[in-house]
């Protein structure tokens, strides 16, 4: 495994339990955490496991991909079939389809989005010299 993926396998096992905490959380500022920083975390996630598995793709085509796909999931949320009420059921569903449209996810997606994007980005150019 070269440094690139390393470092992206490094960052997914940081990235789970800051995702799975934020949900969780209950103290000071627990509402914004709860409810939207997830989004920046899931779209985290989402990047660098795309990227883990395929370093070839450039990280700004990763973010935007991702975004794409996770606003289309977040639409979803809007259609309420009783086999996605199914899968809503359980806690993986909730944590990855999620139960309730939000415009104010959108954002905070940009935001996961830009910052991984950024990142990568640098990293990059770190491992490049």
């Amino acid at each position: 495994m070269n440094r690139y993926r390393f470092n992206l396998f490094i960052a997914i096992i940081i990235i789970i339990p800051l995702g799975l905490v934020s949900k969780f959380y209950n103290s000071p500022l627990y509402q914004w955490l709860n409810n939207y920083s997830g989004g920046i975390f899931y779209e985290i996630f989402w990047i660098l496991l795309v990227i883990l598995i395929n370093p070839k793709i450039p990280p700004l085509i990763a973010a935007i991909w991702v975004f794409m796909i996770t606003a289309l999931l977040e639409f979803m949320q809007l259609w309420h079939p009783p086999f996605l009420e199914a899968i809503r059921a359980t806690l993986i569903g909730r944590l990855l389809i999620g139960t309730t449209f939000d415009w104010w996810d959108f954002p905070h997606y940009i935001l996961g989005c830009t910052i991984t994007w950024l990142g990568l980005k640098t990293l990059k150019n770190q491992l490049d010299k």
